[in-house]
């Protein structure tokens, strides 16, 4: 296991997505740029810390995976989780969406997810988006 991910404890916020998708590349963007406090680390679910975790996760690569000191969250509850890690107004905005159903806001992300690669294609291999800093291998 490499240097930055060998103590995956001393990152308490990580995001995990598909490293292949042009869609999950843009959502890290906006996750970095959003993460003024840069509380936030990114690993793509192909990787070798995803691989490396020592708890139930899930193999599917078409689902966002977040883990924080709380657990570790799938699908819409991932997006909330993040949202609210974030902080400011975007806690305020996880709060909200948290009230709508998971059974609704799930079959939404699906919705998405099956149709991500065909809308927004694949991710550039060439170019990890923003500070490479706070992303785990």
């Amino acid at each position: 296991m490499s240097d930055r991910s060998s103590d995956i404890r001393n990152h308490e916020n990580i995001l995990f997505y598909d490293g292949e998708c042009g869609l999950c590349h843009r959502c890290v963007s906006w996750f970095q740029k959003h993460d003024r406090r840069k509380v936030i680390w990114f690993a793509p679910l192909q990787g070798e810390t995803y691989s490396n975790l020592d708890c139930e996760r899930p193999d599917d690569v078409s689902t966002m995976v977040f883990m924080d000191a709380r657990g570790v969250w799938t699908r819409s509850n991932a997006v909330l989780s993040a949202l609210r890690s974030v902080g400011g107004g975007w806690r305020a905005f996880a709060v909200i969406g948290g009230l709508i159903p998971r059974f609704i806001r799930d079959a939404a992300y699906r919705f998405v997810a099956v149709r991500r690669l065909g809308w927004f294609g694949p991710a550039d291999a060439c170019s990890l988006p923003g500070d490479t800093s706070r992303f785990l291998p």
